[in-house]
């Protein structure tokens, strides 16, 4: 046994040490043994096959992401010449071909362990769903491990393995990393292609991801990501490396009369704890009625959502229904009671519902609720299987039906050593805003890796430069982070590079007109003027056109200096546009220029 912790950062630098991945898969068998949890396992992959698969990598290559990595899998995603369960012995397949996206992470280096298990078909949010005995939680035996993905958590919160696959239609990628201590990453639907997978909802479902850390969740997203033509359900979701996270987001949380946590006043206080750090940190917190996103969660067990998932197991509800545990039979069962009108209706009331979070979400960068409202113990299920697993999923079953990406991370635990957790939520496409967000937040809420006792390694340097695809474009005004245009480049695929501001050449000015209020920035001579506050975003050369053409006279896109000499591409006026304009180059910064504005606003009103 060697005490090294499976985090890829600490395996890089094991293996470019000399460590041979066959002592890491013999440190992963010896921790298995150590845990000694039965219900981890559905199918456990022979240690000497495993041992030949590490043997067969042959020199440390860099070039591999995951070279070395060992990782599970969720028992309802195919690995060829093993079964594919979904934890319903009655409906077990011997799979022909791994799934796609497991095909991918083994082409970047990856080490599969095993099969792991599952509430059955995917459906449940507890883990205690399955015929087969049930794992236990990682941080505490008594609390319920979290599900569907139980196992898949569960292997990475014991340190086992460095990440793991799960799936995801209510928050069973999310609800069992807040309960193991762990991140959960639930990608863009259709960024990870469903190919070898036992769907449970397939127009919502997505395979999610478990490590230890952020980085490592979205290393491993990376790896996997790709469009899969035999997918109808895949997209071309560009998934581009991480850079720095915008110092000023707009973020939303629901409000104080619509915030939910069950009485459990403790979790309550760890999540308000989490929003004061995202305010230290340069965001601006805005309260939101959350009704709206309640709404649509309650869709998803109504109407054509559960008669989806009775798609699946049909023929077992119909030739051998008690093969189906009590409570999946229960909940699927549903489905025998609605018609193909009953699927419509619900249909036409999801898209209504949907409509009235759209000004909500269009206002703001991204959300950030509890992952869990409060915690539920292997006890509670066993008095009601049902209440506390809908509770589980208060802040996870709108997300899929809303098209959103989801990071689940940990913060600094509760007072009472539980863990703490938060999710961020954005638009779909937006996973990297969510990662690099996560990240910084990581930093800011320190904790332990899971139930390791691990400290988190300090995570790589963000890409600071556009790639070949891109154009670096700065932007002095509205579209900077947490502004009123912002969305023009997010919307477009554009993301954050870095803070920077002009050589002191440039003047700024609020244009006349309006409104709305422009920016104006003219160049000088040198020390003619001021260092004005700049913000580099990488915009998608694709998508430059586009963006031009919404840019009204007399501003344009020009070369602007920056404070270190360098070049960027970047917004400018031409000089005619500033007659009877206002200087305001004294500030430095069209945000503050508006902060002011909007401070003077209530003195204007009461006078």
């Amino acid at each position: 046994m060697f005490d090294l912790p499976f985090t890829l950062a600490s395996l890089k630098t094991a293996y470019e040490d000399g460590v041979s991945p066959t002592k890491v898969v013999e440190e992963v068998y010896h921790r298995i043994a150590a845990v000694d949890d039965p219900g981890i396992f559905i199918h456990l992959c022979d240690k000497q096959d495993v041992l030949q698969d590490a043997d067969a990598l042959g020199a440390y290559d860099p070039q591999k992401p995951l070279w070395g990595v060992p990782f599970v899998i969720k028992d309802n995603i195919d690995v060829a010449g093993k079964p594919t369960t979904a934890a319903c012995p009655a409906y077990a397949y011997d799979a022909i071909e791994d799934a796609f996206v497991v095909k991918k992470l083994r082409e970047a280096g990856a080490l599969l362990i095993g099969k792991t298990n599952l509430d059955q078909f995917a459906t449940g949010l507890v883990g205690v769903r399955s015929p087969f005995q049930p794992p236990k939680n990682a941080v505490d035996p008594a609390i319920v491990p979290g599900g569907s993905s139980a196992g898949s958590a569960v292997a990475v919160g014991h340190g086992i393995v460095s990440f793991s696959l799960g799936t995801d239609t209510a928050g069973s990628g999310r609800v069992p990393a807040a309960l193991n201590n762990i991140v959960g990453l639930k990608p863009t639907l259709g960024s990870l292609s469903a190919t070898g997978v036992v769907p449970a909802c397939r127009t919502l479902d997505t395979i999610s991801i478990f490590a230890l850390t952020v980085e490592d969740a979205y290393t491993a997203f990376q790896a996997a990501a790709g469009y899969d033509e035999t997918d109808a359900y895949s997209r071309k979701i560009a998934v581009k490396d991480l850079a720095a996270s915008p110092s000023h987001l707009k973020i939303g949380i629901p409000d104080a009369a619509s915030i939910e946590f069950y009485g459990d006043d403790i979790q309550e206080a760890s999540f308000r704890e989490t929003v004061a750090l995202l305010k230290e940190s340069g965001a601006e917190i805005v309260e939101v009625d959350f009704t709206p996103f309640y709404d649509v969660a309650h869709m998803l067990y109504e109407g054509a959502w559960v008669a989806e998932r009775h798609t699946v197991i049909e023929d077992l509800m119909r030739d051998t229904p008690d093969a189906v545990h009590p409570v999946t039979r229960q909940i699927v069962g549903a489905a025998l009671d609605l018609s193909a009108t009953d699927a419509f209706r619900g249909i036409y009331r999801l898209k209504e519902l949907a409509r009235k979070t759209e000004p909500v979400l269009a206002a703001l960068d991204l959300l950030c609720v509890p992952t869990i409202p409060t915690f539920y113990s292997v006890a509670d299920l066993e008095a009601d299987p049902v209440g506390p697993n809908s509770r589980n999923g208060t802040y996870t079953n709108f997300v899929n039906l809303l098209d959103m990406c989801g990071l689940a991370l940990p913060v600094s635990a509760r007072e009472d050593g539980r863990p703490g957790s938060v999710t961020l939520l954005a638009a779909a496409g937006q996973d990297g805003l969510i990662a690099s967000l996560g990240i910084e937040l990581e930093k800011m809420a320190p904790h332990s890796l899971g139930a390791t006792g691990w400290t988190a390694p300090e995570p790589g340097a963000f890409a600071v430069s556009e790639t070949p695809d891109e154009i670096a474009i700065a932007v002095c005004g509205a579209h900077m982070s947490g502004m009123a245009l912002n969305g023009e480049l997010t919307s477009r695929g554009g993301r954050f590079l870095r803070s920077s501001s002009t050589s002191d050449a440039y003047a700024l000015y609020a244009l006349a007109g309006g409104p709305p209020k422009r920016p104006g920035l003219v160049r000088g001579a040198p020390g003619s003027g001021h260092g004005i506050e700049l913000e580099i975003w990488a915009l998608p050369k694709a998508e430059v056109g586009g963006f031009l053409a919404g840019i009204p006279a007399p501003l344009g896109l020009g070369t602007v200096e920056l404070v270190d000499g360098s070049t960027v591409t970047g917004f400018v006026c031409e000089a005619v546009g500033t007659d009877g304009a206002e200087d305001i180059s004294h500030l430095g910064s069209w945000r503050t220029y508006m902060d002011g504005l909007k401070a003077a606003r209530p003195v204007a009103a009461a006078e």
